[in-house]
């Protein structure tokens, strides 16, 4: 499921898919992604790209796109790989920078940027 709050430039996106489950919180005011694995117990953080993420204002119009939803690779699909790195806890200058949204999501949690 997708949830987009325009009003806080928030795009949060929820994956139930067993061990595959995650939660992904867009923020387009500070301009990362964050995703929580489950699985993995661990959040992985990245700037959002802005040449490869469509705008906020677009994006609700992609996600109800049928053509779109049809096809795993459609252009308007991001795929994104993690290297193995070493995590670290959020501190308080990490949540100043990431915002409260990837806060609630990742606080206590292992981050790899």
């Amino acid at each position: 499921t997708m949830t987009i709050d325009g009003g806080n430039r928030v795009v949060d996106v929820h994956v139930r898919s067993g061990v595959f489950s995650s939660d992904t919180i867009f923020d387009y005011s500070t301009g990362y992604v964050a995703t929580r694995l489950f699985s993995r117990n661990a959040c992985f953080i990245m700037k959002l790209d802005k040449n490869r993420f469509p705008e906020l204002e677009r994006l609700g119009r992609v996600a109800f796109e049928r053509q779109t939803m049809r096809t795993v690779y459609s252009p308007d699909n991001v795929w994104v790989e993690f290297q193995s790195g070493h995590s670290r806890l959020g501190d308080m200058e990490d949540w100043l920078r990431y915002g409260k949204p990837i806060e609630r999501l990742c606080a206590g949690l292992p981050l790899y940027q």
